[in-house]
């Protein structure tokens, strides 16, 4: 492998490992608050959610770089008010990956949630523990196998990202070419030996990932079944 396919690898494990940190944070509280809801409102914001699974990459890339161009509009003052440019940059792939695999981080949590025995916030209401402690001390051990599934598949999904990443960050090397952008490269160039490198790499990673998804959710079942 090439310095440059280094340099891919390294930036790629760096955009899934923030990605995978931001969405955890945000749908954490948000998707445990949406699991216990009632509201009118939410099958609007599950559909919301959910609409980068359906949604081509090159649409939302699209829109991306309309709403932030730097040329006009909320690009135009973001760069010219903050010095911030998030089209063809890192902060932009990332906030592009944080919004197309939000559902890979989100839902896993949401059903994880719902699917909670009532009896356990009831039993640790009864014990004194304020909300914050049930949610810290008995929710979050109760859903760790699907808080893990959450959390590798955001990681993976953010890792095989193509589409919205190229017509968000451009394919610039060192700053926003990740590992499927440079296996794209290698194929343009008709350098297959380095493309065959790159895809073994990923099929591998890709395997990993399912494998120790398809686990935790069996851990996930048995953890359910046994509180029932």
């Amino acid at each position: 492998m090439s310095e440059l396919d280094w340099q891919a690898v390294v930036l790629t494990l760096q955009l899934a490992s923030l990605t995978t940190v931001c969405l955890l944070l945000v749908c954490l509280p948000s998707a445990y608050f949406l699991a216990r809801s009632h509201h009118i409102f939410k099958p609007f914001i599950e559909t919301i959610v959910t609409l980068p699974l359906v949604l081509p990459p090159t649409v939302m890339g699209y829109y991306f770089l309309v709403l932030f161009s730097p040329t006009k509009g909320l690009g135009l003052w973001l760069n010219e008010t903050l010095g911030i440019q998030l089209v063809f940059s890192f902060t932009g792939i990332w906030l592009a990956s944080m919004i197309y695999s939000l559902p890979f981080t989100f839902r896993p949590l949401q059903s994880a949630f719902e699917q909670l025995p009532r009896e356990l916030h009831n039993s640790a209401a009864l014990l004194g523990f304020s909300p914050w402690k049930q949610f810290y001390l008995v929710v979050l051990p109760a859903i760790k196998p699907a808080l893990y599934t959450a959390a590798t598949l955001s990681f993976a999904h953010t890792i095989g990202e193509f589409g919205a990443i190229l017509m968000i960050g451009g394919n610039i090397p060192g700053e926003t070419q990740v590992l499927s952008l440079a296996l794209f490269d290698h194929v343009e160039s008709f350098n297959f030996e380095a493309a065959e490198h790159l895809a073994i790499l990923m099929v591998v990673f890709s395997f990993s990932v399912v494998f120790a998804c398809q686990w935790w959710q069996k851990q996930s079942q048995q953890l359910v079944q046994g509180h029932a």
